[in-house]
């Protein structure tokens, strides 16, 4: 709850100079949180630590186990993930989080805890994977006919950067952000992985009634994978803005949906990989 930097010493070797000193840096905090579905253990993430009820949300909704924000009743942070502190009183780690779904809502496989760990660590691969997703997707992002102006997107990653508070102080973490077509930043978040960011995104629609994504995009600071893509047709944003590249399958899956996908957003220039049609030239 709240470590997402923490200061450590560092030794800096100049060979140019050459010299060596020695200061206090600021470090991304990575730390483990476990998600249980019904007091089961679904997935453990490593992340930075805040907005842990988005990034559960989000990811829920991302892995097609929920479709709508009623469909879980409580989540909430597990009350004996304590460790014992120097004062010798235990302490909340805030690194578990249960999850009760909503009456009639099913509850995750048995055998789901590898396949989840598998998808949200690398992704899965292949023709079988973008079939799946199309099965599993409770929005159709293909009939979205928004327009977004090039010169519009171009302006995004640097908006995006600008919310990057953490970043200023470690360098070491990705960010995402939702926008309107009019380039209106609706939420941003930071942390260790892309794919969490993305997750916490995509919880906030989740929880404040922006889903689906009709009419928005989403910008990542970082490459634009096959999971990253998967995780916004799932929450039927129709564009997707990299300031990286795409991955082959991550085109692949958003020519399959019907999405627009654009990498090397840096500057005057971007790249559109698919989906086309939605981006209006200068």
């Amino acid at each position: 709850m709240g470590r997402v930097t923490v200061r450590r010493k560092v030794t800096t070797i100049d060979l140019a100079a050459p010299s060596s000193t020695t200061r206090p840096d600021t470090l991304s905090v990575e730390e483990p949180l476990e998600l249980r579905v019904g007091g089961v253990p679904l997935t453990v993430t490593m992340r930075t630590p805040g907005h842990d009820i988005e990034l559960v949300h989000g990811f829920l909704l991302s892995e097609g186990l929920i479709r709508s924000a009623d469909d879980i009743a409580l989540a909430r942070y597990c009350e004996g993930a304590v460790v014992s502190g120097e004062t010798g009183f235990d302490e909340n780690t805030y690194n578990v989080i249960d999850v009760t779904l909503a009456p009639g809502v099913a509850a995750p496989a048995a055998s789901a805890t590898r396949s989840f760990f598998t998808s949200s660590s690398c992704g899965v691969c292949g023709k079988a994977s973008i079939e799946q997703l199309r099965a599993k997707s409770a929005y159709e992002v293909r009939g979205d006919d928004t327009r977004f102006a090039a010169a519009t997107v171009a302006r995004l990653p640097d908006r995006l950067r600008a919310e990057q508070r953490s970043f200023d102080k470690t360098g070491g973490l990705h960010a995402a952000g939702l926008f309107t077509a009019a380039g209106e930043l609706l939420v941003a978040r930071e942390d260790v992985g892309r794919h969490n960011a993305v997750d916490k995104v995509v919880g906030w629609a989740l929880q404040n009634g922006h889903l689906p994504g009709t009419g928005r995009v989403l910008v990542v600071s970082s490459r634009a994978s096959f999971e990253l893509t998967q995780k916004a047709i799932m929450a039927g944003i129709p564009a997707l803005a990299a300031v990286s590249a795409p991955s082959s399958l991550a085109v692949e899956c958003a020519e399959d949906a019907g999405m627009t996908l654009l990498g090397f957003v840096r500057g005057t220039r971007l790249n559109v990989y698919a989906g086309s049609h939605r981006i209006t030239p200068p």
